[in-house]
């Protein structure tokens, strides 16, 4: 029981690491394409460790299914919006961030 706590709050500050990441990379990050993949990128991972985190406290299979099943259609909406957006700034015209040298 306290081996089974410890490892949820260690996976849980995991992953709060990773959610503080993205949204450090969407407020620093200089365009709209990298914010993106910052925040795509660190919150799948970081609800990813949320939810294996809550496996642990799962009392049975069937809920520990249920949460694998929620990670994975957050991942795919996660992605799928994030291609939308990139696809829809694209069209729009708005170009990636380069550094240009003086």
């Amino acid at each position: 029981m306290i081996l089974r706590d410890a490892i949820t709050t260690l996976l849980l500050l995991a992953a709060l690491f990773f959610f503080v990441a993205g949204t450090v990379g969407l407020l620093r990050f200089p365009d709209l394409y990298s914010r993106l993949h910052a925040l795509t990128k660190a919150d799948n991972v970081g609800l990813g460790l949320t939810v294996l985190a809550l496996m642990f406290q799962a009392d049975d299979g069937l809920e520990v299914i249920q949460l694998g099943l929620i990670w994975i259609l957050v991942v795919v909406a996660s992605a799928t919006v994030c291609l939308l957006i990139g696809k829809e700034a694209r069209r729009r015209g708005i170009q990636p961030w380069s550094r240009r040298t003086p």
